[in-house]
């Protein structure tokens, strides 16, 4: 019996890789997050599949699932939204799993911040303007930040940021990033990247609480802050240069690295 956990992608059914669409259409008991997980995934289950949500459990209740599975010898579909490797919960399960000595797999999914940022036509590295990327989020009740990892110490890095389960937090971020990079720096809100109801609201750190406020969002939205969401006349990347001699065209010797 194993537990295969799945990132289960930012909403879109069709978003999902194909292993992981794969270990649940042959999994007998499907666990999945219900208030964030679409149900049209659950459409890739078996057809007498034992599926349970677990938005109202508990973590021992959850256990409980596994423990349970364990005795009839059924495989578990562990469905998370986006990519296991950031706040997805999964770290406490495996250790519990660890523990039980029961074997499980991880399968990545889409993150909600590169949907996001297809949402947006952005590529979010733009050569000599913004070559890094940091995934945060603010203080919230399951988890505090750790004291150094701060907005305000991320902004002077001058990066993009992707802040994450922090809409509710909007005029604090505005606060304590505006020094840094000033109150015209481009800000984007992608609300439920991929889902029907998808929406962006575009602005600037000096205007985009206003527009928020008028079009309240209440959760699952990702705020990018940087320079680089608005940038067009940037320099092009090296990469596809006429001139640029790299492994895979005439002229490389292996010198040339």
């Amino acid at each position: 019996m194993t537990v295969h956990f799945i990132g289960a992608g930012p909403g879109a059914a069709d978003l999902i890789t194909v292993r992981g669409r794969d270990l649940i259409a042959r999994c007998p008991v499907c666990l999945y997050a219900g208030s964030i997980v679409p149900r049209e995934l659950l459409d890739y289950c078996p057809p007498d599949a034992r599926i349970v949500d677990t938005a109202s459990l508990s973590l021992d209740e959850i256990e409980a699932e596994y423990v349970r599975a364990t005795e009839a010898g059924e495989d578990v579909a562990r469905l998370h939204s986006g990519d296991l490797s950031v706040w997805s919960a999964v770290a406490e399960q495996m250790r519990r799993l660890d523990r039980l000595g029961i074997d499980y797999t991880l399968t990545p999914g889409v993150p909600s911040f590169a949907a996001a940022a297809a949402a947006l036509k952005r590529e979010l590295t733009i050569p000599e303007v913004a070559q890094s990327l940091i995934l945060t989020r603010v203080s919230g009740r399951a988890s505090k930040m750790p004291e150094h990892e701060t907005l305000t110490n991320f902004a002077a890095t001058g990066a993009t940021l992707a802040i994450h389960l922090a809409i509710h937090a909007l005029d604090k971020i505005v606060e304590q990033l505006t020094p840094a990079y000033g109150s015209d720096c481009p800000v984007a809100i992608v609300v439920k990247a991929s889902w029907p109801e998808e929406k962006i609201l575009r602005g600037t750190l000096a205007d985009i609480a206003a527009k928020v406020a008028e079009e309240p969002i209440e959760r699952t939205a990702l705020i990018f802050v940087g320079p680089g969401l608005k940038a067009e006349d940037f320099r092009e990347s090296a990469l596809y240069s006429a001139d640029y001699v790299r492994r895979f065209r005439s002229g490389w010797d292996g010198s040339n690295s």
